[in-house]
């Protein structure tokens, strides 16, 4: 039996999912709306935007792109953002990363109104996410690491879980969602980063290990007890003579020697990618449903 957490399905399922809610706003005269905003012409983020995009269109969710040139002003791009929060055929807005030098990521993400933000970056969402007030949103990649983890039938409650890294984006939120007093979670959790002491040792005790440090496999077979459950966030970029670009991607963890020990794992690609899509989808149409009702409340 394979021990492999099928990412694409498992997302798949969702969008069905997703897609149901939406016709049912259809229904109601409600057509959910995603706006785009991306700045200069990263190469990773124009792939990215445009699976989004595509995928939004699938499920009948009408996403526009707007793209800016690299020299963009922050006070342009914050008053772009101003007219979208002020839109009412758009329900959800992300701000595409990374953002030149020049403009204040943080300043551009706490200027979407939170009942947009379907990336769950304001900071209101975030206090949210740490309060467990169920009323905000999660971030993408990891609330889609959660459903993974809770549709593959991980018993979560009690585990003992490591995070490896403390980013902002998957490793603080990954680690306050599964500290949450939940059926789906109620986890201990052990948040390691560049400064802990033998990083080792706290994954030998694990039952499930999510990997978000941005080292290329960084996770060997050394650091994980037979029967763990490891989740692989990372996206790396290394050398490869062999490859006619001359380079790979690989992730955190050395999936091959780590694999054969896992009760469950997730390949990549195809474990944890696929759900960052499906969890933004889920989000703009919650946003939806919610600023709907809101609507209908003040009429």
């Amino acid at each position: 039996m394979s021990n492999l957490i099928d990412g694409r399905a498992i997302a798949a399922d969702i969008h069905r999912e997703t897609s149901i809610r939406v016709a049912d706003l259809r229904q109601r005269g409600v057509q959910p709306g995603l706006a785009f905003l991306r700045v200069g012409e990263d190469p990773a983020s124009q792939v990215y935007v445009g699976m989004k995009e595509k995928k939004a269109l699938e499920l009948g969710i009408l996403s526009h792109t707007t793209v800016l040139p690299e020299a963009t002003t922050q006070a342009d791009l914050l008053a772009r953002i101003d007219r979208l929060n002020a839109d009412p055929a758009c329900h959800g807005i992300l701000v595409q990363a990374p953002l030149p030098a020049h403009i204040d990521s943080a300043a551009i993400y706490a200027s979407v109104s939170p009942e947009k933000d379907v990336d769950g970056f304001h900071p209101v969402n975030v206090g949210r996410l740490l309060l467990g007030d169920g009323g905000g949103f999660l971030p993408c990649t990891p609330a889609g690491v959660h459903e993974l983890l809770v549709r593959t039938g991980v018993q979560l409650p009690g585990a003992e879980v490591v995070v490896l890294g403390r980013g902002n984006i998957v490793g603080k939120p990954m680690a306050s969602i599964l500290i949450q007093k939940s059926p789906t979670a109620n986890c201990t959790v052990t948040l390691c980063h560049s400064a802990t002491r033998d990083i080792a040792s706290h994954c030998r005790r694990a039952d499930v290990i999510i990997a978000a440090m941005g080292v290329p496999e960084f996770l060997k077979s050394d650091m994980v007890r037979d029967g763990a459950v490891v989740i692989d966030v990372g996206v790396n970029r290394i050398p490869d003579a062999s490859s006619k670009s001359g380079t790979r991607l690989v992730g955190d963890v050395a999936f091959a020697e780590v694999q054969p020990k896992c009760r469950w794992i997730t390949p990549n690609p195809g474990g944890v990618g696929p759900m960052t899509i499906a969890m933004l989808l889920a989000n703009t149409v919650t946003a939806a449903e919610r600023q709907s009702k809101k609507n209908q409340k003040t009429r």
